[in-house]
């Protein structure tokens, strides 16, 4: 019984993908918003939906401000939600001070519009369970994973 168990948690039940456009903040949201609505009708438990969404929300924000356009993969499970965000871009120099709260590299003009405070990165560790940065000068990659314990 614990195989079948194990099965059917690793299958992926539900996949969500979404291109995501650099500097798209009319579009800002649009991710998240779909996955807090995927994650109702499915009748999870709201802090699970609180802490995907807000993970995912800081991902998709990092693809608009700091890359050049990306895409992001939900994946829901019998167990979890795997997050993955990926961006062409610059890459984070240094992801060791990325996730320092505060830490931005977002220029001026986006911080003069309430973004680039900071927070994304710490945000998006603190609401998963697991998260996992690769980050190259060709762009990065983000996996986060959102426990239904």
């Amino acid at each position: 019984m614990a195989l079948l168990v194990e099965v059917v948690n690793e299958m992926v039940l539900y996949s969500l993908d979404f291109d995501v456009k650099a500097r798209d903040f009319d579009s800002a949201g649009e991710v998240s918003s779909n996955l807090r609505a995927v994650l109702k009708q499915l009748s999870l438990n709201p802090d699970v939906v609180r802490r995907s969404c807000i993970a995912c929300y800081e991902a998709e924000m990092n693809i608009i401000i700091h890359s050049y356009g990306g895409h992001m993969k939900i994946e829901i499970f019998g167990d979890k939600i795997r997050i993955t965000a990926e961006d062409t871009g610059p890459g984070i120099e240094d992801i060791e001070l990325a996730m320092k709260e505060g830490y931005s590299t977002a220029p001026e003009e986006i911080r003069e519009m309430g973004f680039g405070a900071g927070m994304g990165l710490p945000n998006m560790k603190e609401n998963s369970d697991f998260m996992e940065i690769k980050s190259s000068k060709e762009g990065t990659t983000v996996v986060m994973e959102i426990l239904f314990k």
